[in-house]
């Protein structure tokens, strides 16, 4: 699967000057990234540095884990970019929310408006151990609303590994495909990058995005990529700027 006889790019330098960024994790204090405003701080300064023109950034909101509601994200934001006015314009930060699906998620789109990255595109993502019994009711739910769904990192759900069809099949549900650019370089293991690369190949994958939470994300930028679809991969970093 792997070439070990071309040199490989770092993953630094496959990021345009028009990148757009459309997951990840540095509101503090409202999830499992930043904690507080100093990690902020510093995620914001080292996306600069990598070169991101634009970042909206997606704070998780899962039911009695991370019970945030589109005030608490909105009002968290507001506040970062009164703390930190530099930083935040510098980066163009936006804001939306990674929704997690379950019946509860269900029932929230049917009763608010959601935070989306643009227009009606929402992202989400779910279990890593197994996908929800009414998964596809709930994308079928999620478009009779008037929303795109994008799906999360669809490279880490392992349960799918073994059974591909089921990412044609979401595919058909209506779903677009956010990878997780760390996948390229292994962060997250062997079979995930596979994955990854095997979406990739197949043209499955319509967007990407950094998942930054901490600062070992952030070195990992540092890494040469290990997946072989290297202009898969360009193509998809290039249409985030859709986002713009």
């Amino acid at each position: 699967m792997f070439s070990i006889f071309k040199s490989k790019p770092k993953l630094k330098e496959l990021i345009p000057s028009d990148y757009v960024d459309i997951h990840s994790h540095l509101l503090p204090g409202i999830d499992d990234g930043a904690q507080n405003k100093e990690d902020s701080l510093f995620i914001l300064n080292e996306m600069k540095k990598l070169g991101f023109k634009k970042v909206i950034t997606t704070p998780h909101t899962i039911k009695n884990v991370w019970d945030n509601s589109k005030e608490d994200i909105e009002n968290t934001y507001t506040k970062l970019k009164a703390d930190l006015p530099q930083e935040t314009d510098n980066l163009q930060l936006g804001v939306a929310s990674e929704y997690f699906m379950d019946e509860n998620f269900l029932a929230q789109f049917k009763a608010e408006p959601l935070l989306t990255l643009k227009d009606n595109y929402v992202l989400v993502e779910m279990s890593y151990l197994n996908p929800p019994m009414q998964l596809l009711e709930i994308l079928f739910e999620l478009q009779l609303k008037g929303y795109q769904p994008v799906l999360a990192h669809p490279e880490r759900y392992n349960f799918y590994h073994n059974n591909f069809k089921m990412y044609e099949e979401l595919k058909k549900a209506g779903c677009l495909f956010q990878m997780n650019l760390l996948s390229s370089v292994g962060y997250y293991g062997k079979e995930v990058a596979i994955a990854a690369d095997t979406l990739l190949g197949k043209k499955m994958i319509d967007f990407v995005g950094s998942d930054i939470h901490h600062e070992n994300h952030i070195k990992s930028f540092q890494n040469k990529i290990i997946i072989k679809n290297k202009e898969a991969l360009e193509k998809a970093i290039s249409a985030n700027v859709f986002f713009n």
